[in-house]
């Protein structure tokens, strides 16, 4: 035996069928919870391609928009520094510690007090290219005399001073390094000069006694307490660049 529910009756609030066209036509379409209300003849904001309303309008506040310098709050680049700067390599400084090697009679220490290592290293780079175009292949062992010389020169002229003396091992470095350019162009010259004879070795300890006088001279003036040993220090440079030109030699 089966038994009868009653069903209520469905009742439409439009009081209509919900199939005809009418009724669908007067239905509203339901918006998510998370979206604000807008009217229904408003424009969605990204569509009108306007940076700043777009954001005014989601974020409910001004932002700040492109300008002439920059887009949108991004650092322009004519703001940036140049990239040789943020590098710590300044051309003009290089070039202006170069010249001031080339007179050893009147060495400009003033130039030389902001040690750097850019310079050295293109001298160092320079030195070894021409002594491989002299078929000797030294970029190593250039690398290893210059670490050595540095530190012996370091270590020399600290034990003279005592403790009056100030030099860093980072200024040592930037002297050796600046005044390598005697050695770098009689490394230059060694190409048209012939091999052996009195007069490579005549040109070779002109150049070594040129670096040595320069490297003598910044060293005495960069730091306190090298005076009274100049002669001493002058020997230990001596020897530094004796040993370069001995690879430009032989």
């Amino acid at each position: 035996m089966t038994k009868e529910f009653a069903v209520p009756p469905v009742v439409f609030p439009s009081g209509g069928n919900p199939s005809t066209t009418s009724t669908i036509n007067q239905r509203r379409v339901p918006t998510a919870p998370f979206q604000p209300n807008r009217p229904a003849n408003s424009a969605i904001p990204f569509m009108s391609f306007d940076i700043g309303s777009a954001t005014n309008a989601s974020y409910g506040g001004p932002i700040a928009t492109s300008t002439s310098s920059g887009v949108g709050g991004l650092a322009s680049f004519d703001d940036e520094e140049p990239l040789l700067d943020e590098l710590g390599i300044h051309p003009d400084q290089i070039w202006k510690k170069t010249k001031s090697i080339l007179n050893p009679f009147r060495v400009n220490p003033v130039v030389h007090k902001d040690s750097d290592l850019s310079g050295p290293i293109v001298l160092y780079l320079s030195f070894g290219l021409f002594q491989l175009l002299a078929g000797k292949l030294q970029f190593g062992v250039i690398l290893g005399w210059i670490v050595v010389s540095s530190i012996f020169l370091y270590v020399v002229f600290n034990m003279l001073a005592g403790r009056n003396g100030n030099l860093d091992l980072h200024t040592c470095t930037s002297v050796v390094g600046y005044c390598m350019l005697p050695v770098v162009i009689l490394a230059a010259l060694s190409l048209f000069l012939p091999q052996g004879g009195a007069i490579r070795f005549a040109v070779a300890a002109a150049f070594v006694l040129w670096a040595a006088r320069v490297s003598t001279n910044l060293m005495v003036s960069l730091a306190d307490g090298g005076e009274e040993h100049r002669g001493l220090i002058s020997y230990a440079c001596f020897l530094i660049y004796t040993l370069f030109s001995l690879l430009v030699i032989f």
